[in-house]
């Protein structure tokens, strides 16, 4: 057998076994999940059957198989990317209106719990029941 087709074989299940690893500890959500297991299917399929390649880039139109693999992982990582930048935005934005609702909460929580101040007369002094005024 050809080390190059070993060498792929071993990469994708070693990616496949790290994968459910993950899964299994819940290290990775299962939506990005789906996307590497099918990255590692068709690093798979593509080792196994490297003529694939060669069919797909004439079909395309691509003069080096290569190139196409190369294009397709990029996309990939470019999908992924736009994805991740996504979710970040919205994580921030449910992180800054939850960051708001503590700080009110916390402000209605002090006013409610700090004594209520007595008012100041206009001659600078409060009045108190000992003092018979």
């Amino acid at each position: 057998m050809n080390p190059s087709i070993v060498l792929g074989i071993i990469g994708s299940t070693v990616i496949l076994v790290v994968l459910f690893e993950m899964l299994r500890r819940r290290h990775l959500r299962e939506k990005y999940a789906v996307v590497w297991f099918l990255v590692a299917l068709a690093s798979m399929t593509v080792t196994i059957f490297p003529d694939l390649l060669n069919v797909s880039a004439r079909a395309v139109g691509v003069e080096v198989p290569v190139n196409l693999l190369f294009f397709a992982a990029s996309m990939i990582l470019l999908v992924l990317a736009l994805q991740h930048s996504y979710e970040l935005g919205r994580l921030e934005e449910k992180s800054r209106t939850l960051a708001e609702e503590v700080a009110l909460l916390r402000l209605e929580l002090d006013q409610r719990l700090s004594p209520p101040s007595e008012p100041e007369h206009p001659g600078g002094s409060a009045t108190s029941p000992e003092d018979g005024r």
